[in-house]
């Protein structure tokens, strides 16, 4: 097993933000929900990017009892958003969100994303969770509505994730690799195959990052200290991935922070 070593969240002097990033596909929480809670605890996330998040009977119920159970809080999404779900630690400060549906192809799931814009310090950040489609031609037309969407946001900065139900060498995900860093290929730590769960053999879930983020390590958490493999193979079908990114802070960050002039 690979062993997994990656920097604490924290608060950089210049306002910048290094952040825990985790997208997981939790399966509707028909799984071991005790697993899944310490699975997340473990990993320490600022922002969780789920996928098949419970969509139906009293999902907002189900959406606030793993909140609870991870010390977080529902940032966006759900059944609103067709199953992207987003939750967040109280360092970040939210400045709004909006979930988008996408058009329904005959005899597929519909299938959406779950986005906001966040502030950790100084660092403004675009999130968007994703859950693609399983037929190619479909996947491909979402994978570039996705990148219209994360421009849309009007971030400098953007963190994409989630499960794209493809491989890194199919065209949705080389669409989304040309255009973000795939944090995987960038600083590879932990693990690397997501699927199956208990025999792990293909990637097919992944965080992008835009091109000013600085990826400090991302993987599988297979390895990092306090996540443990039988928990991994009972939480759900997937494994997660989580990065460490260091996010610049806004340009205008330390002139807002500066003491008004003196007045005559």
């Amino acid at each position: 097993m690979a062993t997994m070593s990656l920097p604490d969240s924290c608060t950089e002097p210049d306002g910048s933000a290094v952040i825990r990033v985790l997208s997981y596909n939790i399966r509707s929480m028909r799984d071991d929900c005790g697993a899944l809670a310490r699975v997340i605890r473990a990993c320490a996330p600022d922002l969780v990017l789920v996928q098949e998040a419970p969509r139906f009977f009293r999902w907002r119920k189900y959406a606030a009892r793993l909140a609870a159970a991870t010390d977080l809080v529902i940032l966006g999404g759900g059944a609103t958003a067709a199953g992207p779900l987003l939750l967040c630690s109280l360092r970040a400060t939210v400045e709004r969100t909006e979930d988008v549906l996408l058009p329904r192809t005959p005899g597929q799931h519909r299938r959406g994303f779950a986005t906001a814009v966040v502030r950790f310090a100084g660092a403004r950040v675009g999130v968007v969770s994703c859950h693609l489609s399983l037929q190619r031609q479909e996947r491909l037309a979402q994978a570039e509505r996705l990148t219209e969407t994360v421009d849309a946001l009007g971030a400098a900065h953007a963190v994409v994730a989630g499960d794209l139900n493809d491989v890194p060498s199919g065209r949705a995900f080389r669409r989304l690799a040309g255009r973000y860093q795939d944090c995987w290929e960038t600083e590879p730590q932990g693990g690397e195959y997501t699927f199956p769960a208990h025999e792990p053999r293909r990637r097919i879930d992944a965080v992008f990052a835009t091109g000013g983020i600085e990826v400090l390590g991302c993987g599988v958490p297979d390895g990092l200290p306090g996540v443990r493999e039988a928990d991994l193979r009972a939480a759900t079908d997937h494994r997660p991935v989580l990065a460490a990114l260091r996010v610049p802070a806004d340009r205008d960050w330390g002139l807002s922070r500066e003491d008004p002039p003196d007045r005559p």
